[in-house]
């Protein structure tokens, strides 16, 4: 339990896990951060109490004089429950079954009442001399959920909502080269809700949203609790200041909002048309009016505008730079920005300026893209197609779930979307009950080639906000900070509901550019499911939804959950509840059992035979979570825009990363630990790839590039468990575009073969040159049907473990990059035997997985004679003391001490 407080500490809290930094933050580097000392790398000592504790007036509170002392200290950005936890007022909610509700160990807003989670935060802040007659602002990222904003003893703003940005003019209020005090008076949200059974929904549908209260709120829907989280939910319902808040100084005249709207010749896409917009405003409250000049660049590409504008006090104008009014905003053969795959996700730079009198008051700048994205329902059932740049685009997505308590920073976001990256996802969508990510996210989306499809806090589970002008200013806000990305590709009102009347009208007002449905279940696309862990077998069959064909069209929801590995397991719960498996702790970190961890994936890991402990369970239990992943996306090419049985043009995996620790694990667990699933997935979403049909026994490759490739050969290998070749065959494949070669040949499984064997399937260019490859494990069991757990991708594995062991030749060197660590791990299998399931570890000096540590691959198996090599890209800062581990299901375990 130690080792998860720390860990929660380094990761959640923003603790320097990255030597390098990642963070690129595209800010103004002026802007002075209030972020705390426990929070983002800040600085200041933010302190908070219970309102009800405090006894003096808000004046008062918000003064410099004011004494805080016997307060406690506190996150910013982070939340009260947070907050309390640091201090160890309740326990890590996290850990065991603290959080459960019944336990009472921690209380519940709805029966402990709002009053319980309203608190005050407070902190005194300098302003630095330079700042003299310039206007003074204070920006205030996101507070969950109402607040009250004072500096100095003046309240200068309420917010309402938990999306909403606000710009606080402080000039007239500030101390310039003194200290200055702010004070927030924070109020959860409005109707916090109960985990009770909702008496409306659809009839057996399973409790998420509790009893549908939240909402009735604008706010992060799933705080009160979903079957991928605790179905009891955060007992804080994550209040408080959960996003920065930053200072910054300007002139006389301010910008804000800036947005580039570009136009595409069609069907060349080779001349684009920018539309530049900006907001501008005159703040003052005392001058009539200003004369100042709006300026803007696009930087390097020799493209310069401006425009005089006039403004009365206090007004804001939209100026727009038009193609039509400045020819120079015609761009011949612009650089396309590209999702992952298909080209290069290029990038400019726009810098807008105001000045009066010659002297700039005020700049900002925001990089965007030059693409079309756009969707139809030309396909044959009338599902959903996605094209960019006038390119179907096959995708290949995901579903994103926040963290629950909004424990995040900027190291997280990155290491999660560099995994991302790796695993071969082109679109992620963030669901309705979640929330608006950060700038940082979108702008890692821009750079690594990702399409966003973005929800707005409304689900089917739920109730509606009450209060249309809240949610719609939350909505308004959100869009303006998050439109030119070119990533943003498509707007949804809600999450299987409908939509917020205005919504739809307000988005094509601020935006325009996106396609738009008003919830995620129409429009082309169908219904999701299945959820949790079936027989692999029924992906091939298409039945893994009791609710009929799921593998066609555009699928939102269709997953399976992987468990952690064993480390991670000891890390969220006592020994004693890890073997034998104690159903009630496992069935909490299981979303009350929803995805059959403690039951059928159990089941199925028993197919590898009987487990002893809980390393050897966890170890089998990789078998079961690649199998799955790799089965759901390969049977998801093969129907590819209908090479195969069925046309396919899109899946949302469900769901992609753990926004808990929980034992229903994804691509990677809640530490970072990627799972055997991240690396099956990479290669099942490899651009060139061969891959078989556990159900019709053949071989096909897949192309996702937008060229095709003749003369290339697909080679198919089968080996028996004593890893003897005992079957081949080839063929050449010319593959189309974009496309798919289906069913090249079938294998043809000798009568003789043991019981488990092996397959490797290898894609080799016209030149000989491998540029894919595959590799499986089968038995001889037949398949008897969905509701069966048989079939040779499933049982009767049992004698995998007569392997013999194998130990692998293993070298290594480190090197440094950029202030970066690199372990380059080169490994020979020079026996006779397969080494199964390899897999490599880098540890620290207290023998626990480093993390995130990035492997270009592991759970990787090895041929005899065969040879492979593997970067670890790591955090740490210090690679002396530490260990890297070659282990596998019959490979010998080595540990290397690194120098």
């Amino acid at each position: 339990m130690k080792y998860l407080y720390t860990l929660l500490s380094f990761l959640l809290l923003g603790g320097g896990l990255f030597a390098r930094q990642p963070l690129n933050r595209y800010i103004d580097a002026n802007r002075i951060y209030l972020d705390s000392r426990h929070g983002l790398g800040g600085e200041l000592d933010w302190r908070m109490m219970k309102a009800g504790d405090v006894d003096e007036q808000a004046e008062k509170i918000s003064r410099t004089t004011y004494d805080d002392s016997r307060w406690l200290p506190a996150i910013v950005p982070g939340t009260v429950l947070n907050s309390l936890v640091h201090n160890g007022v309740y326990p890590e909610p996290y850990y065991g079954i603290n959080n459960k509700l019944e336990k009472g160990i921690i209380p519940d807003i709805s029966k402990v009442g709002r009053d319980f989670y309203t608190y005050w935060f407070r902190t005194d802040f300098d302003i630095p001399a330079n700042y003299k007659d310039k206007v003074i602002w204070l920006q205030v990222d996101g507070i969950n959920y109402r607040a009250e904003v004072w500096v100095n003893g003046n309240l200068l703003s309420t917010i309402n909502g938990m999306f909403k940005q606000d710009f606080i003019n402080i000039t007239e209020y500030a101390c310039i080269g003194e200290s200055n005090a702010l004070a927030i008076k924070v109020y959860p949200v409005d109707m916090p809700g109960t985990t009770a059974s909702k008496w409306w929904g659809a009839p057996g549908e399973f409790r998420n949203g509790g009893d549908g209260n939240i909402g009735l709120n604008t706010t992060m829907l799933m705080s009160v609790g979903w079957d991928f989280t605790f179905l009891d939910g955060i007992r804080d319902r994550n209040t408080g200041i959960w996003r920065s808040i930053s200072l910054y100084a300007t002139g006389g005249a301010i910008v804000r909002h800036p947005f580039v709207k570009s136009e595409l010749s069609v069907p060349g896409y080779d001349v684009a048309r920018e539309t530049v917009s900006v907001e501008v405003t005159n703040p003052s409250t005392l001058t009539a009016s200003v004369n100042c000049v709006v300026s803007g660049e696009i930087v390097g590409e020799g493209i310069k505008f401006s425009k005089n504008v006039t403004l009365f006090r206090g007004e804001t104008q939209e100026v727009v730079f038009t193609p039509e009014e400045y020819p120079q905003l015609v761009i011949q053969n612009p650089r396309l920005w590209w999702p992952l795959f298909k080209g290069k996700p290029e990038l400019y730079e726009l810098k807008l300026n105001v000045a009066i009198d010659g002297m700039v008051c005020d700049s900002v700048k925001t990089r965007f893209g030059i693409r079309e994205i756009v969707s139809n329902q030309d396909t044959p059932d009338r599902s959903r197609q996605f094209y960019v740049n006038g390119k179907k685009i096959f995708v290949r997505g995901t579903n994103w779930i926040p963290e629950a308590m909004l424990r995040m920073s900027d190291e997280r976001t990155y290491a999660e979307l560099r995994y991302t990256k790796q695993s071969g996802i082109n679109l992620i969508r963030f669901w309705g009950g979640g929330i608006a990510e950060s700038d940082y996210f979108y702008q890692l989306c821009d750079e690594m080639g990702f399409l966003v499809w973005q929800e707005f806090w409304m689900t089917g589970d739920t109730k509606h906000p009450h209060d249309k002008s809240v949610y719609l200013g939350n909505m308004e806000s959100t869009v303006k900070r998050i439109r030119n990305h070119p990533s943003l590709a498509y707007y949804v009102s809600s999450n299987e509901s409908t939509e917020m009347p205005g919504a739809e009208a307000l988005i094509n007002r601020i935006d325009g550019t996106r396609g738009y449905q008003m919830q995620s279940e129409c429009c082309g696309v169908h219904d999701g499911s299945p959820y949790k862990q079936v027989n692999p077998m029924q992906h091939y069959e298409n039945t893994a939804s009791e609710r009929g064909s799921r593998i066609d069209g555009f699928n939102p929801e269709y997953g399976a959950p992987t468990l952690p590995l064993a480390e991670t397991l000891r890390e969220m719960m006592d020994e004693k509840d890890l073997w034998p498996i104690n159903k009630e702790v496992w069935d909490y970190h299981d979303g009350g059992g929803f995805h059959l961890m403690s039951t059928m994936y159990k089941e199925l890991t028993d197919k590898y035979g009987q487990s002893s402990t809980i390393d050897e369970f966890a170890t089998k239990g990789q078998f079961v979570g690649a199998m799955n992943s790799k089965s759901i996306w390969e049977c998801w090419n093969y129907n590819k825009y209908g090479f195969g049985d069925r046309y396919a043009s899109g899946l949302l995996f469900w769901y992609h990363q753990c926004p808990v620790p929980q034992v229903a694990g994804r691509m990677w667990d809640y530490t970072l630990e990627p799972t055997a699933s991240l690396y099956h997935t990479q290669n099942a979403l490899e651009p060139l790839h061969p891959q078989f049909d556990y159900l019709k026994n053949t071989v096909s490759v897949y192309n996702d590039y937008y060229q095709s490739f003749k003369g290339y050969k697909v080679l198919a290998e089968v080996y028996d468990i004593k890893s003897r070749k005992v079957w081949q065959k080839s063929a050449v494949v010319d593959i189309p575009e974009d496309g798919v070669v289906n069913d090249v040949f079938k294998i043809d499984f000798p009568e003789e073969l043991s019981q488990v064997h092996f397959i490797k399937l290898r894609l080799l260019d016209d030149k000989g040159k491998q540029v894919g490859s595959n590799f499986y494990w089968r038995s001889r069991d037949k398949y008897e049907g969905a509701k069966t757990l048989t079939g040779p991708a499933t049982s009767g594995f049992e004698s995998i473990d007569q392997l013999p062991e194998v130990k692998l030749s293993a070298k290594y060197k480190t090197r440094t990059e950029n202030g970066s660590y690199f372990i380059d791990v080169e490994l020979k299998n020079a026996s006779r035997n397969i080494a199964f399931f390899t897999q490599i570890q880098f540890l620290g000096a207290d023998n626990k997985p480093v993390r995130p540590s990035f492997y270009t691959d592991n759970f990787f198996s090895l041929l005899p004679g065969e040879s492979y090599k593997i970067t670890i890209d790591t955090s740490i800062n210090k690679i002396s003391e530490n260990s890297l581990v070659i282990k596998g299901w019959n490979v010998k375990e080595q540990r290397f001490k690194l120098k």
